[in-house]
């Protein structure tokens, strides 16, 4: 889900930065002493599992944890996300500070959305709970799959072919991202339903 540097036009480089800034201003607005633990938590592991590449043909999979990220977050998730990229950019070369914008907004924008979007369906509790707690994680990273391909074709229609590689190979990511945070969901529910506050708040 990285995009490199030098691969995106300055036009949309902007927006991404401009979409970005928006979104980490409204999450650092909303954060909380109590909080920063969390954040600080959920951003680490997103560093960690994005480091992790599996090579598939011309592209690298990887986990996201955006849409878990967006669960246990909301809004939170932007700067966190925002902080692991930047590091991950400035220490390993991946993304790249050009362009941090724009990968900040493909994981964190669709980790905002689903938090609104499956908050309410996870507070029903029970079976349709667990199954929005699984679409909650899958459907994050379609959403992300979706953006990078539209940050690609704004850019430039010679890169529709790679757009549509990007897309059919994180459909393996998306069922292991949905089951990862079905399982992390029922096993805070358990143990620890304070890492869900913003669920039910």
């Amino acid at each position: 889900m990285h995009i490199s540097e030098g691969v995106l036009s300055p036009a949309v480089l902007a927006g991404g930065a401009a979409l970005a800034a928006v979104g980490t201003a409204i999450g650092l607005k909303k954060l909380d002493y109590e909080a920063i633990p969390r954040v600080a938590i959920l951003s680490a592991a997103f560093f960690v599992a994005t480091l992790i590449h599996v090579p598939i043909g011309p592209v690298a999979e990887h986990l996201v944890l955006n849409g878990l990220m967006g669960l246990l977050l909301g809004w939170l998730a932007v700067p966190a996300i925002l902080i692991a990229l930047f590091l991950q950019a400035l220490l390993f070369q991946f993304g790249g500070l050009t362009s941090l914008g724009v990968n900040t907004v493909t994981m964190a924008a669709p980790a905002v959305i689903c938090f609104y979007v499956f908050r309410p369906l996870l507070r029903r509790g029970g079976v349709l709970a667990m199954v929005a707690a699984f679409a909650c994680g899958a459907s994050a990273i379609i959403m992300s799959g979706l953006l990078v391909a539209l940050a690609l074709l704004l850019t430039g229609e010679g890169f529709l072919q790679v757009a549509g590689m990007v897309l059919v190979a994180h459909i393996p990511v998306m069922i292991i991202e949905g089951i990862i945070t079905l399982f992390v969901f029922l096993f805070l529910k358990k143990v620890n339903p304070e890492m869900l506050e913003g669920v039910y708040a």
